[in-house]
């Protein structure tokens, strides 16, 4: 018995206007989402506790069996193993973003979904700036996300920092790290400092230069958000007592299938954007299935429309991942086998981040009777025989049929 289980992240949303006030879900053409939610039976799932921030790194760790108020220390630890960078029990990941600023103003928390050659560069000129041996180093990563690593300090859970993405238009100044205890200000001043410094670093960096005589969003300024210190977890084998991997273009997901003890699989021309590889991720899942009893595919596009309010784009990234990775998977599959489909967290195009509102799956196993729900979405999956989860995991269910 093999087990798929694919993640679109951010698919869920709520009515759009402009859309006929059906959800991008609803009205997208996703044939083989729809097949598994007839084959199978349906339910809204809360993956995001009511005491957690709505996150990816909250919303994976629960789609994956973990308790997020426990396992979930921050983007930064979580994201940092999938480039090699190692943590020490007292050293603290940040995620750093190259953002765009404009009048003073959070513009674009992605720069304009800056490229990953172009960003290394500015992140290399930010790196010979700031940081110290033994104390701060600054990674370059992914895009515009990338991390700064504090050797030796400890006090993240005491430093309030706010995720660019939610804070668009919103005064730099506003939202700069703060303590929230007297013994954390030294380390928050110092997170201030490093946001701010690197405005004079940047501006007329020349692939900003560049950038901008192209009309394109500068990468004007690094943010500082996310950090925690390295979570202790158990694996999925010896959780479940499977062989699992994953396949991301997302540093977050591969992180937290490297705590996980997932074979982490990188497939060539895996973006996180709607031109991502599906075809490649397809292929490469069902390559992994000969050696894995699980396998997880991520797909991040649905979740960046989402962020952008594009709403044309997010239907087109739903259909993508439907007619290139899902139905490929499902078509070349030999053995039986269970596969779940859902979002981790809803990304609502009118809100542009993410909410913590349930979320619709779908599970289709050799074991499972029909619901008699014969469409996958927000609202066709209120009527499925799972009902409302609120306290399992969506991995305990898949890993249950079959």
């Amino acid at each position: 018995m093999k087990y798929i289980l694919i993640v679109g992240d951010g698919m869920s949303d709520y009515p759009v206007p402009e859309l006929g006030d059906k959800t991008p879900l609803q009205a997208a053409h996703k044939p083989n989402m729809d097949a598994i939610a007839a084959k199978g039976q349906s339910g809204l799932i809360k993956n995001v506790p009511d005491q957690c921030t709505p996150g990816s790194d909250v919303a994976i760790c629960s789609v994956l069996s973990y308790n997020p108020a426990r396992f979930c220390p921050g983007r930064g630890p979580l994201e940092a193993p999938s480039r090699g960078i190692n943590l020490g029990p007292n050293d603290t990941a940040y995620r750093c973003n190259i953002i765009t600023e404009e009048n003073g103003a959070i513009a674009d928390y992605s720069a304009g979904h800056i490229s990953t050659e172009e960003a290394a560069e500015l992140i290399a000129a930010v790196k010979s700036k700031f940081d110290k041996k033994g104390e701060i180093e600054f990674h370059s990563g992914l895009d515009y996300r990338h991390f700064l690593i504090m050797r030796n300090f400890t006090t993240p859970e005491l430093i309030k920092c706010t995720p660019p993405h939610d804070a668009r238009g919103v005064a730099v100044s506003e939202v700069l790290p703060k303590a929230l205890a007297p013994e954390a200000e030294k380390t928050a001043q110092l997170l201030r400092d490093m946001i701010a410094g690197s405005r004079e670093i940047l501006k007329d960096h020349p692939v900003n230069i560049a950038r901008e005589m192209s009309a394109k969003s500068p990468g004007n300024l690094i943010w500082l958000w996310g950090g925690g210190k390295k979570p202790s977890m158990p694996t999925l084998k010896e959780k479940f007592g499977v062989k699992s991997a994953v396949i991301s273009a997302v540093d977050l997901v591969k992180g937290i299938g490297s705590y996980a003890g997932m074979e982490i699989i990188n497939v060539e021309g895996a973006t996180g954007l709607y031109n991502t590889n599906y075809e490649g991720k397809a292929d490469a899942a069902l390559k992994a299935l000969e050696t894995n009893d699980l396998v997880f595919v991520h797909v991040e596009a649905p979740d960046e429309a989402g962020h952008i309010g594009d709403y044309q784009l997010k239907v087109k990234t739903i259909e993508d991942l439907d007619r290139r990775l899902l139905g490929r998977i499902m078509s070349g599959m030999a053995e039986p086998y269970a596969i779940a489909i859902l979002p981790d967290h809803p990304t609502p195009i009118k809100l542009r981040t993410h909410s913590r509102d349930p979320v619709p799956f779908a599970i289709a196993a050799p074991s499972l009777k029909p619901d008699g729900v014969t469409g996958f979405d927000e609202f066709s999956a209120k009527k499925g025989g799972f009902g409302l989860v609120e306290n399992e995991y969506l991995l305990s269910l898949l890993l249950s049929c079959r």
